[in-house]
C-alpha cells in the first residue's frame, strides 16, 4: 500500500504561517521554519504589549493629573487621598481628560476637594 501523506493540509498550514509573515524582512517572510519562529516570538510580544499599554496609559494619566494639581498647589497623592475621603469616584482616565481639556472644571474639582 502506498504511503499516504496529507499534502493539502500541510501546505495550507505552511501557507497560513507565511501569509501572516508577509512584510517581514529577508528570510523571515519566505522560509517556513524561520517565519514560524519569528511569528511565534511576535505573537508573544503582541500579548505582552497589550499588558504594557495599560500600564503606560495609567502612568501617563497620573503625570497629567499631577501636573494639573501642582498648578493648584497640591500634590498628586494628596489630591487623590482627598478625593477618596470626599467620596468622589472619578477614575484617573477621566481626571486626566478633565485636566487637559477642561482646566476650569478641574480647577473647580480641586477647589471642592480642598
Amino acid at each position: 500500500m502506498p504511503r499516504s501523506v496529507n499534502a493539502v493540509a500541510s501546505r495550507a498550514r505552511r501557507k497560513k504561517i507565511l501569509n501572516r509573515a508577509k512584510g517581514f524582512y529577508g528570510k523571515r517572510k519566505n522560509v517556513y521554519t524561520v517565519a514560524k519562529n519569528v511569528l511565534e516570538k511576535g505573537l508573544g510580544y503582541k500579548f505582552v504589549g497589550r499588558k504594557l499599554k495599560k500600564r503606560d496609559y495609567r502612568s501617563l494619566w497620573i503625570v497629567r493629573i499631577n501636573a494639573a494639581c501642582r498648578e493648584e498647589g497640591l500634590s498628586y497623592s494628596k489630591f487623590m487621598g482627598k478625593l477618596h475621603t470626599k467620596g468622589i469616584e472619578l477614575n484617573r482616565k477621566v481626571l486626566a481628560d478633565l485636566a487637559m481639556n477642561e482646566p476650569a472644571s478641574f480647577k473647580a474639582l480641586v477647589a471642592q476637594v480642598k
